[in-house]
Formats: C-alpha cells, structure tokens, sequence
C-alpha cells in the first residue's frame, strides 16, 4: 500500500512541476528528494549531493559533452553540407530523398558514441539546420532524428550493453555482436516509413537534384571523404583497442578541429561559439541526468522497481505473456527512469524469472535494450526528447508526437526479434 501511495504522489508531484515549466532536471530531482523525504527513513539531503556530485563526476559521461562539441565544430565547417553533397546523388532516387540522411547519419555514429543522447545531438547539429534549409517538414526532420538517434544504445559499442552484460555475466563481445543486426534491422524499418510517409505526402518532398550517372555519383560522393575518415578513426580508435569511448571522443574533436582548420573554418568566433554551444547543451543534459541519477536513488530507497518486478514474477505467465508484460513494464518504467538505472535496479529480479521461463539472456538483453530505446522518445522523462527540445525549442508533447511513428516501429522490432530470434543469436553463436 505505501509504494501505490508514493507512486500516485510522485506521479503527482512530476506533473504538477513540470506543468509549472520548472526545468526538467530540477523536477527530477524535486521528485526525488519528495519520494526521499516523505517515503523513507534516509536524510534527502545528504544522500542528494553525494548523488548529483557522483553522477556529474563520471569519468564515462565525460565521452557526452566531447562527442557534442565535436557535433558543434562540424556544424559551424562546411562538412555538413559536404556531407550531404555526398550522400544526396545516392537517396535522392528514394522516396523521402534527404530524410534518409538522419537515418544514415545516426546509424553510422551510433557506431562511434554509444549514448543515444550523443547521438541525437551531434547528428542534430549537422543535419537539422541543412534539412530545414532545403524545405523539409519540420515534423519529419525532426521525427527522423529522434527516432534513430536511439541507435545509440543497440548499436555497439554501447554503454548499455556492458551494464546489462555485467549484470547478467554475459560476454561483452558476444552481446555487442548480438545487437549487430538489430541494429541494421531497425535503421531499415526506419527508412522504410520514411518512404511510406513520402509516398502518401508526395506533394510535402522537396524536389530532387538534377539525376547524375553512376560515374557522376561517384566523383560526388567525394565530398564524403572528410566525415568518413573522421569517423572511421574513431572507430577504428576503439575497436582496435587503442581507445576508450571517451578518449575516441577527444580523437573525434581533435579530428574535427583538424579537418575545420584545414577548409578555412577555424577562426577563434567559431571556436568560442562551439566551446559555448557544446557547453550550453551539456549543461542542459547533465543537469537532467543528475536529476534521473537522484531520482533513480530515491526510488530504489521507496522499492518502486523491485516490488513492480516481484509482482511480475509472481503471475507465473507462459514465456510469450511473460515477454509481453516485462515489455508493457520496462516501456512504463522507461517514462520516469534513464535506462542504465532500470536495468541496474530491475536485473536482480527480472534475469531469474526469464531463466526460469527458459528465455535466452543474450535475447533477452537485446530485447531489454530495445524497449529502453522506446523509452528515449516517450514523454515525461524521454532523453531524447529532451535534447530535442534544446536543440529546437519545440514543445515535448509535439517531439513526442512526431517521434510516435519510430516508436511503434520499435514495438514491432520486438515482435519481429520473438518470432525470429536467430536476429539476435547469429553472430554470436558464430564468432
């Protein structure tokens, strides 16, 4: 009784701050020390600084604000246009023609940040401003960047992944392989509603580029070379073992700094407008992440979480209903916990029931993974929608709108991923 009491009351409180437009973090953290103060014996007080003070002292977060600043070089160089200059002569001929491009561009840096938020900003900051230049929809220049930005977390190298693996002492290796094919499964079902809605809106599609020849395509895609050697060294960086996440990410500023001394670009205004946009933005993200990190705290002292999990566990459902509720719960979670902390503060409980059941781990982390994507772009405590609000200064009720078609298409992954598990098992059975 007192957990369905603190949960009507936090629930409560949530709406009523951020429907009084206090920012998002301070919400979060308002929640947390409410839920802390009025549900549990432990002093808010204390337990909230040492929370915040380890949340923004990380040595792993340090990758988020390097991958965002690397995001603000490139957009005040000319590479983004480079970029698309490139990349135009190929999707051009696809329905939805320069779309594809976010779909594209978040799944190949997917490959190199590992965090959905790094993700989402840096591509935003390269593709938004030259989709919205060439007369795209504003939703759907939007929407194709919220939605596969979430690549962030399947694709390896992905942070996520290791929490989950350690917590379910599964091979590292093995679970990035697994979210392999996944991953390009769902970067191809979003391009493939991108087409959909062009088809059905013909009319709202700029215009395409004169058609080139093969050969032409080619000497055009030229214009690649620069962003496909930044990115393949960090890449490179940390697949070869030579660098961590975070010290790929300084390779990657480092790189762009390079890269936008060498067109010309690097002049001390644009340094200092991408130091302080960076800053400005990871400032917004962190002070968000703070607040989760309290939050996530302050609900594992109330026992929110495990008492959800427990309660699951004791329905005793067939593996296929037990799939379909685990999913229902962790989407639910999602909308008031990051991702890391729903695993972390749900595995104990969860990873012995889907054993039981006779589920495969492996599986079931791919699957874990997936449902926290959905929770990326799901209101009131969707990360991604967050960036995009800084980013856009649009309302959350309408990214959360716009981003709805890449949500449902994640559920049908999950379906598609139950009936044909060998997209997840694959790779690693075979390595």
């Amino acid at each position: 009784m007192n957990e369905i009491t603190a949960s009507i009351a936090l629930i409560g409180v949530l709406l009523v701050l951020l429907g009084g437009g206090v920012w998002v973090g301070l919400t979060l953290a308002g929640v947390a020390w409410f839920g802390m103060e009025f549900f549990t014996a432990r002093a808010a007080g204390d337990a909230m600084a040492m929370t915040i003070w380890g949340s923004a002292s990380s040595w792993t977060l340090t990758a988020l604000p390097l991958f965002v600043w690397m995001g603000e070089i490139l957009y005040r160089t000319n590479l983004s246009e480079s970029m698309f200059r490139g990349l135009a002569p190929w999707v051009n001929a696809l329905p939805g023609r320069l779309l594809h491009t976010n779909v594209i561009g978040c799944t190949i840096f997917a490959a190199v940040s590992g965090s959905s938020a790094a993700t989402c900003a840096t591509v935003g900051k390269m593709n938004v401003p030259e989709l919205r230049k060439r007369g795209y929809p504003e939703n759907m220049v939007i929407g194709s960047l919220g939605g596969p930005a979430t690549l962030g977390l399947l694709i390896p190298p992905s942070i996520i992944l290791i929490v989950y693996g350690v917590s379910a002492e599964l091979s590292i290796s093995k679970l990035f392989m697994a979210g392999v094919l996944p991953g390009i499964m769902l970067a191809l079902m979003f391009s493939g509603w991108i087409m959909v809605w062009a088809l059905m809106h013909p009319d709202q599609v700029p215009k395409a580029d004169s058609a080139l020849s093969f050969r032409q395509k080619v000497y055009e895609s030229r214009h690649l070379i620069p962003v496909v050697l930044l990115i393949s060294g960090v890449i490179a960086s940390i697949y070869s073992g030579i660098a961590t996440a975070t010290e790929a990410a300084g390779i990657g500023v480092l790189g762009s700094l390079i890269l936008s001394a060498l067109q010309g670009a690097l002049s001390w205004k644009n340094f200092k407008d991408s130091l302080f946009g960076a800053t400005r933005l990871y400032c917004m993200i962190a002070l968000i992440l703070a607040g989760a990190a309290f939050m996530t705290l302050s609900m594992g002292y109330i026992g929110l979480p495990r008492q959800l999990a427990e309660y699951v566990g004791s329905l005793h459902l067939s593996p296929a209903m037990l799939i379909a509720v685990l999913g229902l719960f962790y989407i639910l979670i999602g909308c008031f916990l990051d991702g890391i902390s729903t695993i972390v503060l749900t595995s104990g409980v969860v990873l012995p029931i889907i054993q039981a059941a006779g589920i495969d781990p492996l599986w079931f982390g791919i699957f874990l993974v997936i449902t926290v994507e959905t929770a990326q772009i799901t209101p009131p405590v969707g990360f991604n929608l967050f960036v995009l609000q800084g980013m856009t200064g649009k309302q959350i009720t309408y990214l959360a709108r716009v981003c709805a078609p890449y949500f449902l298409l994640m559920v049908l992954a999950l379906v598609i991923l139950w009936f044909f598990p060998q997209i997840v098992t694959v790779l690693p059975n075979n390595m």
